[in-house]
């Protein structure tokens, strides 16, 4: 209950703008709309326990307690980051006794993936027999951070940024409370949503810090930025917003996408990314995405991360910058990527099988004796330098391991394996096999 002297305190402008009404949660309505999942729970007063994951200043809390409030819902709020097992044990307790006489508990944990495992386990008796309605909330991804046993038992609706749509609704909501318009030209106010980064929340801390100023003059970008900081974007190193924009990054160079590789490299330099983590992160691509399509891409991935420790941060990120255009810019090809899965598939198929013998070396009496090293021909002294001989295991017929597109280099390298190929079947080796092939494994 708030007293008398509370409700006169000062409130901030977000918690003023608090909705009432579910309908009036902006940027949410996929959830909250009549045929979303939480409209329907309403519509028939039925809720189930759920985890309500988004990015900050979403909405999050606010449509926690206006689900307890639409249906009469006793709310009980704890924060992971704040709360223990007493806290805990505490509520449960205080909603058994609830539950007696017939009223239903909302139990609302902010930052929920905070609690370890022993702690979440502690949720299952009571979200199972429906003494608390449990429904948290979470930056994080469910699938990574809550165990598999609660997640059984919620359902998981997801939260969107808010959209430039959204926030300028927020921002006519904000002026209507203040009771006058911010002192920002439209450039301005166009800059300020973009600095809120979806965050609700955010927007209007910045526009009551705003609202203190004078009509005129209004404000242009330049002056705005003068006076509210500038936002760090909302990026965690060890937590799936790195693995978004690494995947984003990646697939943009694997898309020959130039300038969306750029903005993702972007991205993760500004929120504070390891630039060292990146330039492992192209080396890789080089190999995989690239590989002897372009057999300059992997020493110009070795050659920018060369540069880039020897210059350090910012100038030996346009090394980086200009990898990230070569390798987008570049033919692509996986062979190698896909020549050492089957590799090691046809490994693991085949066992602890012997080379061939005419290949084996024999450095002693006993082994020549048993024919190691017999009638292998030194290509070199070969016609074309290639013997034809076949390397494969006796008993393992050969297979196309390494199949060379037609981009790039590549071209060139199908072309001489065709060659050889040919010469192949064409001369008889005179140890092993005749290096035949499955014509289902031919180029």
């Amino acid at each position: 209950m708030t007293t008398l002297f509370e409700s006169q305190a000062p409130r901030p402008l977000a918690d003023r703008l608090r909705p009432g009404r579910i309908q009036d949660v902006v940027g949410q309505d996929h959830l909250v709309g009549r045929d979303g999942p939480i409209g329907r729970m309403l519509a028939t007063a039925h809720l189930t326990s759920m985890i309500l994951w988004g990015p900050p200043g979403t909405g999050k809390t606010t449509i926690a307690r206006l689900l307890a409030e639409h249906t009469d819902l006793r709310f009980e709020a704890l924060s992971a980051v704040f709360s223990g097992v007493a806290d805990l044990r505490r509520v449960f307790d205080a909603a058994r006794k609830r539950r007696e006489t017939g009223q239903g508990t909302l139990l609302f944990i902010d930052e929920i993936h905070r609690f370890n495992r022993a702690q979440q386990d502690g949720f299952l008796p009571y979200v199972e027999d429906g003494t608390v309605i449990l429904v948290g909330a979470t930056t994080e991804n469910p699938s990574f951070e809550l165990n598999p046993p609660l997640l059984s038992r919620c359902r998981v609706l997801v939260l969107n940024r808010l959209d430039d749509g959204a926030l300028s609704e927020l921002l006519a909501r904000a002026e209507r409370e203040l009771g006058r318009p911010l002192p920002l030209d439209d450039d301005a106010r166009a800059a300020l949503r973009a600095m809120a980064d979806g965050d609700g929340r955010y927007l209007l801390n910045m526009a009551e810090a705003l609202a203190d100023l004078p009509e005129e003059p209004r404000l242009d970008p330049a002056a705005l930025a003068r006076v509210v900081q500038q936002r760090v974007p909302v990026y965690d190193k060890d937590r799936e917003g790195h693995y978004n924009l690494i995947s984003a990054l990646h697939k943009s160079l694997r898309g020959s996408d130039a300038d969306a590789a750029l903005y993702w490299f972007a991205r993760m330099i500004v929120g504070g990314e390891d630039p060292r983590y990146i330039a492992r992160r192209l080396v890789r691509f080089a190999v995989e995405d690239v590989g002897l399509a372009v057999p300059d891409a992997l020493p110009q991935a070795l050659a920018a991360w060369d540069a880039y420790e020897r210059l350090g941060s910012p100038e030996g990120e346009l090394a980086l910058v200009q990898c990230v255009v070569f390798l987008a810019t570049a033919p692509k090809s996986n062979a190698l990527y896909r020549a050492e899965r089957a590799a090691v598939a046809a490994a693991r198929e085949t066992g602890s099988m012997m080379p061939p013998r005419h290949i084996l070396n024999a450095p002693t009496r006993l082994m020549k004796e048993l024919g190691y090293g017999e009638n292998y021909v030194y290509d070199h002294d070969a016609p074309d330098a290639f013997s034809g001989q076949d390397y494969f295991p006796e008993g393992m017929a050969r297979r196309r391991l390494y199949r060379p597109t037609g981009r790039g280099f590549e071209r060139r390298i199908a072309d001489r394996l065709e060659e050889w190929e040919r010469l192949r079947a064409e001369r008889k080796a005179p140890a092993g096999k005749t290096g035949t092939v499955d014509p289902q494994e031919r180029l």
